[in-house]
């Protein structure tokens, strides 16, 4: 019984500690990135080539999550630099940051959807 205890706890612990030296991806609203977009970042577009091209945030940066080399291409990212992701929905910004976050970066922001940000006054380049 107590060797069960003992194999169920130390599996709870291993499974609770953070990953890559505690980074975690945080995620901000439209407006709290509004209130903070004069602060050093790197700001990347995770959307495809064709919606990046029908609009995005002045400034952005694409990085294609869905054509399969957004894993290769982050490899030359620099990693103490802060990211703000952000894509249509905040759904593929979320996962980008998780690969981010799993390569080591540490500094990773979500931001959320395009419209959200459009709408919140960022200035767009359409």
């Amino acid at each position: 019984m107590k060797l069960i205890l003992g194999i169920l706890l130390a599996g709870f612990f291993s499974c609770s500690q953070p990953q890559q030296g505690g980074s975690t991806v945080k995620t901000i609203s439209a407006t709290e990135y509004k209130e903070q977009a004069n602060k050093e970042g790197v700001l990347v577009d995770v959307r495809t080539t064709q919606e990046f091209e029908a609009g995005h945030l002045t400034g952005a940066s694409n990085a294609d999550l869905l054509n399969g080399t957004f894993a290769k291409s982050i490899k030359d990212w620099d990693k103490e630099k802060t990211y703000y992701l952000y894509c249509k929905s905040g759904n593929r910004s979320g996962k980008a940051a998780q690969l981010m976050q799993e390569a080591g970066f540490k500094n990773i922001y979500n931001i959320g959807g395009y419209q959200d940000l459009k709408s919140a006054g960022l200035p767009v380049k359409e």
